[in-house]
């Protein structure tokens, strides 16, 4: 498979208003979630989509906001590293690859059931907004070829 091509267009460009409205939906979908929280669910998301641009900009934050380094390299085997994350942080990264990837099993009731445990409703509405959100960003990135390292965390 050629991952090569002539021309990719840029939302931003071409499509400004789709991608402000965008820029828009990631600003409101963190709100009244934690930001560690919110960092693991956009690695995690960009791990398994293979967004390298997402995955260089949210680790950078990740680490600007505190996060550990022992945490980031851990977090694409989660469960095998349980005592790094905390109960809640564990449901948000087993809702956020159901919802990754749903084709696959779709949600299972058994992992809504643990996110929905661990989150009062309002946050859980939150954080499904959060995954598609992300979802929909490394969407944009791979498919525009978006390059890492350029990104610098405010």
């Amino acid at each position: 498979m050629s991952t090569t091509t002539h021309r990719r267009v840029k939302l931003a460009t071409h499509a400004p208003e789709f991608y402000q409205a965008l820029l828009a939906l990631d600003a409101q979908s963190t709100t009244g979630l934690d930001p560690l929280l919110v960092n693991l669910v956009r690695i995690r998301a960009s791990q398994l989509n293979g967004c390298a641009y997402c995955l260089d900009m949210h680790t950078l934050d990740a680490r600007h906001e505190g996060d550990t380094e022992q945490r980031l390299y851990l977090l694409s085997a989660w469960r095998e590293a349980r005592k790094f994350y905390s109960e809640k942080e564990q449901a948000a990264l087993g809702l956020t690859e159901a919802i990754t990837l749903i084709s696959v099993d779709h949600v299972p009731d058994d992992v809504y059931e643990i996110a929905a445990n661990a989150f009062e409703d309002k946050e859980l509405a939150q954080l499904i907004g959060l995954i598609i959100t992300i979802n929909a960003w490394t969407r944009v990135g791979v498919t525009g070829h978006m390059e890492p390292g350029h990104y610098n965390p405010s």
